[in-house]
């Protein structure tokens, strides 16, 4: 009888806390440096989010590790609703399976909230590069294996494997050179310290259309509205190689159902705006949500958040 107390006791306090929240600032957790497609996502969501839920949503950024600092951090916080994370493609579905001793379970350590925006990745190079087309920039990785250096936002990211996939199916040898995040290795390669880069849209297409980056492919089926002229992978010749990163908010595992529940509304409410959707459309990415369900909520992030 005592236990049953006890449990009930606990279940009311727990239900009692859900509907208060939240009563103070909600953290977004952005495991990468500022300026690439997971920072601009939560920079664009958090002021609605922030109306929405009633309190101040602040982004922070935990960069290192191809985003598995900051994923770890979520996944160690209180599961209170007060520190989420933009998780990413990088986060649950590669970092996981690149490093055998990933500090957290993707599987268990998470509960997800709502998937937030899906983004293609765009293939770009310095301007002064003599690449005109991914043709001429494959040729030049055959013909002097390793001599093209590739960034990437860091080993294990999206970016990354992205890039490494493009090799597979090329033929072509670059030199991998990891950053803490697409915003640092895009600077180095505007500033011609890289040869080439793939970058979600988001963060890659302002770059494109002011002059500073030349953009050779795109890994979407179609070509993108904001950048008519470039290729898909397909035109290109490379009709097996696709890509689309997936952003979306995660809570801690064990965080009580009717935060999440608010959260995902919160967050629909914000996508469903029609700013917001053309903000996403400007960065060349589609904002995305769904409402919660059993299955939606504590389903994997691994599934929320997979490579496609």
């Amino acid at each position: 009888m005592m236990r049953l107390a006890i449990a009930l006791f606990a279940f009311a306090t727990t239900v009692a806390f859900a509907q208060g929240y939240p009563t103070k600032a909600v953290k977004i957790i952005v495991p990468f440096a500022p300026g690439g497609n997971v920072d601009i996502t939560a920079r664009l969501v958090a002021p609605g989010l922030s109306e929405a839920l009633g309190q101040p949503v602040v982004v922070e950024n935990k960069p290192g590790a191809g985003g598995t600092i900051g994923a770890d951090l979520v996944a160690k916080s209180q599961p209170d609703g007060y520190t989420l994370l933009m998780g990413s493609n990088s986060t649950f579905s590669v970092a996981p399976s690149l490093y055998p001793k990933n500090p957290y379970d993707p599987l268990k350590d998470f509960a997800p909230v709502i998937m937030i925006a899906s983004a293609p990745f765009v293939l770009v190079t310095n301007p002064a590069s003599s690449a005109k087309t991914a043709a001429d920039l494959v040729a030049q990785g055959k013909a002097n294996p390793g001599k093209l250096t590739m960034s990437s936002a860091g080993t294990g990211s999206s970016n990354h494997l992205v890039g490494e996939l493009f090799q597979e199916i090329s033929g072509a040898k670059f030199t991998h050179i990891p950053y803490k995040g697409s915003g640092q290795a895009l600077t180095d390669l505007m500033g011609g310290q890289v040869d080439l880069h793939f970058d979600q849209i988001t963060s890659a297409a302002s770059h494109i259309q002011a002059g500073k980056l030349k953009a050779l492919l795109v890994t979407a089926p179609q070509r993108v509205p904001m950048l008519p002229d470039v290729p898909t992978a397909a035109e290109a010749g490379y009709a097996r190689f696709h890509a689309t990163n997936v952003t979306g908010l995660i809570a801690p595992a064990g965080t009580p159902r009717e935060i999440i529940a608010k959260l995902n509304a919160a967050a629909l409410k914000v996508l469903s705006q029609p700013a917001v959707q053309e903000k996403f459309a400007g960065l060349g990415a589609e904002g995305v949500g769904h409402a919660t369900t059993e299955a939606v909520v504590y389903s994997s992030p691994v599934d929320v958040l997979s490579l496609t």
